[in-house]
C-alpha cells in the first residue's frame, strides 16, 4: 500500500522545519521507474533544485521531467558528459540507472567531487564495491546506500531489541521472504543489465534488516543456491521475458558470521508457496519473530513476537506495529531527507558503505558459491 493512500486515513502532520536559506542543487542519473520516488520526494523538499539529469534512452528524460512539470532541467545523454558539465554546480546526486551501471557512475560522480545517493543494491561484484569504497574514501565525499527500510519505525524497533539485551547472545537467525508470483520485467531480469536477480533486488532488503540490527558482523564463509525455475518458464513468466531471463529468481544460503552467528537466508520473486518462512532471530534468553512480507521495500508483515521465559513460565509478548503516518513524507522521503540533511551539515552517511560493503559480500558469495557448488570463504577486500 502506497503513503498516499495510507495518507486517506491517518491524520495529516506537519513538516519539519526546513532551512531554505541554502538551496542544493541536485541531479538524477537514470530517469526510470525507480528515479520516480526520486522525484516525488525531492519535490516536497523546498530546499532543493534539480538543475541536471541524465538518460541513455533520447527523449526518455525530457518526457520525466514534463510528466512531473518541472522545467529548467539541463538534460545530457549520458553520466559523464552530466558530471563533465555540471560537478562544480551540484550538491548530490541520485543514481537511479540499472544495477550494473551503479559502480561506474558513483565512482565518476565521486571522482568529480560530488556527493552521492546510489540506489540499491550497492552494485553487482565485489571488485566494484572495493571500487566504490576508494573513491569515496579518496574523494571525502558523502555517499549513502538506498535502503529505506531502515527509516521504518518497526525496523527501528527490531534493532533496539536486540540491542536492548532481551534476546540475549544471538546464535541464529533466519530471514528472507518473497513472492509467490512477483517476477519484475523491463532491465531487472537479464545479467547484462541487472547483474543478479531477486537476491540482489529485494535480498539486500532481508539481508539488511538483520544484519543492521545485530550491528553487521563480518560475514566469514557461506553456502549459497540459486535458480531460475520460474523466471524462465513461460507457464510463469511473459514468453518474451522468459526467453531473455538470466537472473535467479530464487537464492537460499547459510552463511556464518563473525561471533559465532549463523544466518539462515532465502528469497523469491516465484515460489509455491506464499512464504519462505517469518524472520526469526534466536538468542540465549529470547527470541523474536519478524512475519514476513512480500516486497521488502517497507516495513514488516505484521506484529511481532517476543519469547521469553519469565519467573520459570514461557511468554509470549505480542509487538503491536507502530503507528502509520507519524511524521511527515513516506520513508523514500525520509531516506533521501536524512541524506541530504548529512550533506548540509557535514554528517556521516545515513547509510555507509562500510556496513553494505558486508550486505554486498554476501551476495557475491552467494553467487559464487551457487556457480561453484560448494561453500566459500567470504573475501573482503581491505580498502
Amino acid at each position: 500500500m502506497s503513503d498516499t493512500v495510507l495518507n486517506q486515513f491517518t491524520p495529516p502532520t506537519e513538516e519539519e522545519a526546513i532551512d531554505t536559506s541554502r538551496k542544493l542543487k541536485v541531479g538524477i542519473i537514470g530517469t526510470g521507474w525507480i528515479a520516480e520516488s526520486h522525484m516525488e520526494s525531492y519535490k516536497q523538499m523546498p530546499d532543493v533544485e534539480i538543475v541536471a539529469a541524465a538518460d541513455l534512452i533520447p527523449g526518455k528524460a525530457e518526457k520525466f521531467f514534463q510528466r512531473y512539470g518541472v522545467e529548467g532541467v539541463r538534460l545530457y545523454p549520458d553520466h559523464k558528459a552530466m558530471l563533465d558539465a555540471e560537478a562544480a554546480n551540484l550538491d548530490a546526486v541520485s543514481i537511479c540507472t540499472y544495477n550494473a551501471t551503479h559502480a561506474e557512475c558513483t565512482v565518476y560522480a565521486l571522482q568529480k567531487g560530488v556527493n552521492v545517493l546510489l540506489e540499491k543494491p550497492m552494485c553487482v561484484t565485489m571488485e566494484e564495491a572495493e571500487a566504490i569504497v576508494k573513491a569515496e574514501k579518496e574523494s571525502g565525499k558523502l555517499l549513502s546506500i538506498g535502503f529505506q527500510p531502515r527509516m521504518d519505525d518497526n525496523m527501528k524497533m527490531i534493532k533496539k531489541i536486540v540491542e536492548s539485551g532481551e534476546l540475549g547472545k544471538i546464535y541464529y537467525i533466519q530471514t528472507g521472504g518473497g513472492r509467490r508470483r512477483g517476477i519484475p520485467n523491463s532491465t531487472f531480469i537479464e545479467k547484462k543489465t541487472a547483474g543478479i536477480g531477486a537476491l540482489g533486488d529485494i535480498g539486500c532488503y532481508s539481508l539488511d534488516m538483520v544484519l543492521n540490527a545485530i550491528g553487521y558482523p563480518k560475514p566469514l564463509t557461506v553456502t549459497g543456491y540459486t535458480s531460475s525455475f520460474f523466471g524462465t518458464n513461460p507457464m510463469y513468466n511473459n514468453p518474451a521475458d522468459a526467453a531473455r531471463f538470466n537472473v535467479d529468481d530464487f537464492a537460499a544460503a547459510f552463511i556464518r558470521l563473525e561471533g559465532d552467528i549463523i544466518l539462515d537466508f532465502r528469497i523469491a520473486w516465484a515460489m509455491h508457496v506464499d512464504t519462505p518462512g517469518d524472520t526469526i532471530i534466536m538468542g540465549t534468553k529470547g527470541a523474536l519473530r519478524i512475519p514476513s512480507t512480500e516486497c521488502w521495500n517497507g516495513t514488516v508483515g505484521g506484529p511481532m513476537t517476543l519469547y521469553r521465559d519469565v519467573a520459570g513460565e514461557q511468554t509470549q509478548t505480542t509487538i503491536p506495529l507502530c503507528p502509520e503516518g507519524d511524521s511527515f513524507g513516506g520513508l523514500f522521503y525520509k531516506k533521501i531527507r536524512s541524506f541530504l540533511d548529512a550533506v548540509k551539515n557535514g554528517t556521516e552517511a545515513p547509510v555507509p558503505t562500510s556496513q553494505i560493503l558486508y550486505n554486498q559480500a554476501i551476495i557475491s558469495g552467494i553467487q559464487k558459491s551457487a556457480e561453484l557448488g560448494r561453500e566459500i570463504t567470504i573475501e573482503i577486500p581491505e580498502v
